[in-house]
């Protein structure tokens, strides 16, 4: 059995914080620098050259 004081009698689960703004700000960031790497090469497998 666990002794860790985040451990709850009912088994619930402790509370979870939100991510902090810093953590979604690199989220969109590294989302939108991967949306254009593959938009990019979608684009060059359609157009000719």
């Amino acid at each position: 059995m666990n002794d860790r004081p985040d451990d709850r009698p009912n088994g619930e689960k402790p509370d979870r914080e939100p991510p902090s703004r810093a953590r979604v700000v690199i989220w969109v960031v590294v989302a939108a620098v991967g949306l254009y790497l593959v938009g990019s090469g979608v684009w060059g497998l359609l157009t000719p050259g």
